[in-house]
């Protein structure tokens, strides 16, 4: 009887053994609780289960069950139906046949990453001695549940991750403070003018450069970054090539969106020429892993501000403005900014709505907005003056200097040099003039580091960019 009662325990432990050591089915952090699901789409849902599971989907807004096999390693994926965005809290369960995991108050709507370095990763509360212009106020009245954010860790490595660390929080006094400020304004102006759920997925690392955030297919063709092979060999936590791709998009890379919004470019100041490849290298990669075609880039220029050594800043505008020739992207000008003496301008609700008006108008098909920046179409010299042609993107409203006196433009001869010059504003003209130059043969405006424009629409009040004629 004793050696029953012995063989019975024996028995009893080796099955809780084994049921203990069956592995739990387990998400991507980005995968939790108050999510939003991009809407009406084939949106990816993945995991980790026992190896060779049956692994099942359910989902509230429908009586459809999804299902799919684990691999060796226990890894799964499945595409899932969403239905149109709504405010209606929504459920998921997943399940291996073991104790499901149930996801709670998931919401359907529109999906956006935001990503870049500091002036993306700027808190609403703001930075030290640094603060947000308005908001104190849009953090009093910013609780609604229609605006979840997700920050993605800051995480530096030299292999694309599987996961990442971060949770989906909604929108209130208590979370808000922390939310990128750029893309809560992007986000607030979307939800506001659409009437639907917003998610903001952020990942943003201050100072990082742009060939930190491009996938390692993407640099093959750019020898002049090359890519640490180990963790040992990263240089810059936050600058080496791939590493906050690897650390920070990779893991949630695939996860349903409409689109990205990206505020970069200070830490490239030095090198424009290669900006516009790697932008546009970037763009190109990104579209590619996330398999979800070619998703709009809306983007914001950097503003003036007076950088200390290096090359002037008007050229990484210049290469920036370029980045438009990358199919279904915009740039948002900020040359209005007025922060001359620090980099982290604090009208960010100007930079986030500009991007919300591309997105609006181009993304989401509200085409009477205008939402784009004027830009030079033509240059012709006659006599003494040079007269630039603007493109106005279909405004007729012309061109206003809301009563400043435009003193930003410069004029060159053939010996290069440039003078301070006048000018004048006739509907989509600018008439430029100096009486030191009479025989101009090119001009510039705004193109240095600190200089400011006076020059903007009056539908939209969207500044004009800094530019040049030339290429010397």
């Amino acid at each position: 009887m004793k050696k029953t009662s012995q063989t019975l325990l024996t028995l009893l432990l080796i099955t809780a053994l084994g049921f203990s050591a069956r592995a739990a089915t387990r998400l991507p952090a980005i995968f939790g609780d108050n999510m939003v699901l991009q809407q009406q789409s084939q949106v990816a849902i993945w995991g980790w289960s026992e190896k060779n599971s049956r692994v099942t989907v359910g989902c509230s807004w429908n009586s459809r069950k999804y299902s799919t096999k684990s691999d060796a390693g226990g890894y799964w994926k499945l595409n899932i139906h969403t239905p149109a965005a709504s405010y209606t809290p929504q459920r998921l369960t997943i399940s291996d046949g073991e104790k499901p995991v149930t996801l709670e108050n998931v919401l359907i709507g529109e999906v956006w990453i935001c990503s870049g370095q500091s002036n993306m990763e700027m808190p609403m509360k703001g930075y030290y001695n640094q603060p947000i212009e308005g908001g104190p106020e849009a953090i009093a009245h910013s609780y609604n549940r229609g605006i979840r954010c997700f920050t993605v860790q800051k995480v530096s490595k030299a292999q694309p991750q599987d996961d990442c660390s971060g949770m989906w929080e909604i929108a209130n006094a208590q979370t808000v403070p922390n939310f990128t400020a750029t893309g809560y304004f992007f986000g607030r102006m979307l939800n506001q003018a659409l009437d639907i759920p917003v998610g903001l997925i952020h990942a943003s690392w201050g100072g990082s450069h742009i060939e930190a955030w491009m996938t390692p297919e993407s640099l093959k063709d750019i020898p002049e970054k090359p890519i640490p092979a180990s963790d040992a060999e990263i240089k810059m936590p936050h600058g080496s090539p791939t590493v906050l791709y690897n650390g920070m998009l990779s893991p949630i890379a695939g996860y349903g969106i409409r689109g990205a919004i990206w505020y970069q470019g200070e830490s490239n100041r030095n090198e424009p020429e290669l900006y516009i490849k790697m932008f546009d290298n970037m763009v190109r990669g990104w579209r590619e892993i996330w398999g979800a075609g070619d998703f709009p880039v809306y983007y914001c220029q950097i503003a003036p501000y007076n950088e200390r050594g290096g090359r002037n800043s008007g050229y990484i505008r210049e290469a920036q403005a370029k980045g438009m020739l990358t199919p279904n992207t915009g740039m948002a000008v900020l040359m209005d900014a007025e922060s001359p003496d620090c980099v982290h301008p604090p009208k960010k609700k100007d930079a986030g709505e500009r991007l919300a008006l591309w997105a609006l108008a181009k993304t989401y098909g509200l085409e009477k907005i205008h939402y784009r920046s004027p830009e030079v179409k033509s240059v012709e010299i006659d006599g003494r003056v040079v007269i630039i042609t603007l493109d106005m993107f279909g405004s007729t409203t012309g061109l206003t200097t809301n009563g400043k006196e435009i003193r930003n433009f410069k004029v060159a001869g053939a010996d290069k040099y440039f003078h301070e010059a006048k000018a004048a504003l006739s509907g989509s003209k600018i008439y430029v003039f100096s009486p030191r130059v009479p025989q101009p043969v090119a001009v510039r405006y705004c193109f240095d580091n600190t200089s400011a424009t006076e020059i903007f629409t009056v539908e939209g009040n969207l500044p004009l960019s800094s530019f040049r004629s030339d290429d010397w």
